[in-house]
């Protein structure tokens, strides 16, 4: 069996399972809205934006059974990204903290040479993050914006370190006041994610799955 390659796109691992997340108490108060962030609404056309990508994007993989099976909940796992990533530009802007086109190619060059190539770092973030090719520059910038969060807060990845970066997270995130549409779920300040959502590389392989 192959060892998967590390790439560039790491970040601290108490964020890494929290990575795609979502959003709190919702209501019928904003109609046409899968999530609202500080008074900004997330169209759910927006969402399902990002997940025709996904799905067209793994539509044309060989193995494309498989992938799209292991992302059937995919509209709740693209708006908790979608929502991560305000919840990183907020504290990003609250630490002076940027990232220019520069860096996120220069990131995603790196990751590319270490994955095999461009086209086997798409596949790779299309199979255990369910990310499209048109989405990879996004992640590349909020890998980047954390790498760069951690560093200004001191956050060094030991337990201290990792407590002071979801200390951090969890006080945004409620200052961000999360509204979620019910029907996508609920969110949890203090872990800093989805109630019930499972990221799918955090599920069990199907052979370790109770039969």
């Amino acid at each position: 069996m192959h060892r998967r390659r590390r790439t560039a796109l790491s970040v601290s691992a108490a964020l890494i399972a929290a990575a795609p997340l979502l959003a709190a108490c919702g209501s019928d108060t904003h109609p046409g809205a899968a999530a609202v962030v500080d008074g900004d609404r997330i169209e759910v056309s927006a969402l399902q934006a990002q997940v025709r990508d996904v799905r067209t994007a793994q539509e044309a993989s060989p193995q494309a059974q498989r992938l799209i099976e292991a992302t059937g909940d995919l509209n709740r796992e693209k708006l908790n990204g979608m929502i991560f990533d305000r919840v990183v530009e907020r504290i990003a802007a609250d630490q002076g903290v940027t990232v220019s086109r520069k860096e996120i190619q220069e990131t995603r060059r790196a990751a590319a040479a270490q994955s095999g190539g461009e086209e086997q770092l798409a596949a790779m973030l299309l199979q255990q993050q369910g990310v499209a090719p048109d989405q990879i520059d996004d992640v590349v910038r909020r890998d980047v914006l954390m790498n760069k969060i951690a560093a200004k807060l001191g956050a060094a990845n030991t337990p201290e370190g990792q407590r002071k970066l979801t200390e951090v997270f969890t006080t945004t995130s409620k200052a961000l006041d999360i509204e979620v549409n019910p029907r996508y779920g609920t969110w949890d300040n203090d872990k800093i994610q989805l109630g019930e959502y499972s990221a799918p590389w955090l599920r069990k392989p199907d052979a370790q799955r109770q039969m």
